[in-house]
């Protein structure tokens, strides 16, 4: 490894690294490279406060980290409420007085043999892909992340409340999706 403090180095030592992070947090490429920029542009600026108590990489992920959470912060302040709510995939599975359309039909896969599944994956990701933003982003970090609840909050800015109604409608959500998608198709039936 180079010199730690030399950012020419910093990016052929770590920013395939760096990007896959923030791709497997973002699930966007240009987003992913922007913040790959910015992480590296925060760390010359910053580079004479490092004091070397962790590696470089570990320094660098952190200040990803904090870059990630300041764009995911941004973007739920100017989202536009109305919209999300009109394009919210689940408002159909309940009447006016919250109690179901239609009960959810049990699957007949098995959970296992789906997880080894690519093509299972690919329908997964594309579901994923139509629910609203909010319910997308606490759905990727708390089940598939595995963030714990409490951070998912705090860089969501909600309540555990909140959090929880907004896991419920993402899995109702995908639930919906994989069984029209899916579970619903007669070679996967």
């Amino acid at each position: 490894m180079g010199n730690t403090l030399d950012p020419q180095n910093w990016l052929q030592e770590h920013g395939d690294y760096l990007y896959r992070f923030a791709m497997s947090r973002l699930h966007n490429e240009d987003l992913a490279a922007d913040m790959l920029q910015e992480t590296l542009l925060a760390a010359w600026k910053g580079k004479q406060h490092f004091k070397g108590d962790s590696t470089t990489r570990t320094w660098l992920v952190g200040i990803l980290k904090h870059k990630i959470i300041d764009h995911i912060r941004k973007e739920i302040r100017t989202r536009n409420l109305a919209d999300a709510v009109e394009n919210d995939p689940t408002s159909s599975y309940f009447d006016a007085d919250g109690s179901w359309s239609e009960a959810p039909r049990a699957w007949k896969d098995n959970p296992e043999d789906l997880c080894r599944s690519d093509q299972f994956h690919n329908v997964l990701e594309s579901c994923l892909g139509r629910l609203p933003e909010k319910q997308q982003l606490v759905f990727r970090m708390r089940e598939i992340n595995g963030d714990d609840a409490e951070s998912v909050c705090n860089i969501c800015e909600v309540t555990t409340t909140n959090l929880h109604v907004l896991l419920h409608r993402a899995r109702l959500g995908l639930r919906k999706c994989l069984e029209l998608n899916w579970f619903g198709r007669s070679e996967n039936a």
